[in-house]
């Protein structure tokens, strides 16, 4: 089940979301949700992802069956 959520955010960052969501083909929603579900998983599977790939998280869909060792 989806909810309405109100944020206040500077402008400018709203425009550079915006900007970005636009340039992955993501939504600004899908962008603050990932977010936010990676903050509220806590460590369980931060530990298991590179330094790399923790920075990204939320930001980049990988595939189901991604290996980071292969890469």
């Amino acid at each position: 089940m989806t909810a309405k959520l109100t944020l206040t955010v500077e402008e400018n960052v709203i425009k550079k979301a915006k900007s970005y969501a636009k340039h992955t083909g993501r939504s600004l929603s899908e962008l603050i949700e990932n977010y936010l579900q990676t903050l509220t998983e806590g460590n369980k599977n931060k530990e298991q992802l590179s330094p790399k790939l923790k920075r990204i998280v939320g930001s980049v869909k990988l595939p189901a069956d991604f290996d980071e060792k292969s890469s």
